[in-house]
């Protein structure tokens, strides 16, 4: 055991800006904190893979998780569907893609951690309706590790606390980012049990 324990386990953090840390100095992006909160949390020998594209939808991400997973990954988080949301695409594709990507990590044997967003509500009912539905629904299918929203932590009401966003009002500071971590740093932990396994 205490050599196992001493090997590396490798997460890839495979989503779009708020993932990737957009707008932030790089010790300050999301997975920068959160390898930096693992560490002082019990888990000082994962190594966490920046796979976040700024920009990314869930259609991308489906066309480049394969060369994604290589062979020395142990575990995914899935955060993609932001991008979608700002398009307006139909909640049935954005589900499509995510089913493919979930399904070709598993495919591999690995863990895997879907993070949603919350439904708006500006698209209507059954568009808010079918959005809602998405995450919880795909996470059950492929027995992933669920955090229901990536903003969760710097969330009051459902909406984000505008004093720790950037400018932009869509992504959060330094700050912010440090809460997110705090509040979504439990359910890696139990991905990274997983990948233990």
């Amino acid at each position: 055991m205490p050599a196992a324990a001493a090997e590396k386990v490798t997460i890839v953090a495979f989503g779009d800006s708020l993932t990737q840390g957009y707008g932030l100095a790089e010790a300050d992006g999301f997975v920068p904190q959160l390898q930096a909160w693992l560490a002082a949390n019990g888990a000082p020998d994962v190594v966490l893979v920046n796979a976040g594209v700024s920009g990314d939808t869930t259609a991308g991400g489906l066309a480049r998780i394969d060369w994604t997973l290589g062979e020395d990954v142990d575990g995914v988080i899935v955060a993609l569907g932001g991008n979608d949301l700002l398009r307006g695409l139909f909640p049935e594709d954005s589900r499509a893609n995510l089913d493919g990507i979930l399904a070709a990590v598993t495919g591999r044997g690995l863990p895997v951690m879907l993070v949603g967003l919350p439904a708006p509500k500006n698209y209507g009912p059954e568009f808010e309706a079918a959005f809602a539905a998405m995450y919880p629904e795909l996470a059950e299918k492929y027995g992933a590790v669920f955090y229901a929203n990536f903003l969760a932590g710097i969330s009051k009401g459902g909406l984000p606390d505008l004093a720790l966003m950037q400018a932009d009002a869509t992504h959060p500071g330094a700050e912010g980012v440090a809460r997110i971590v705090a509040d979504m740093g439990p359910k890696v932990l139990e991905l990274v049990a997983r990948a233990r396994q």
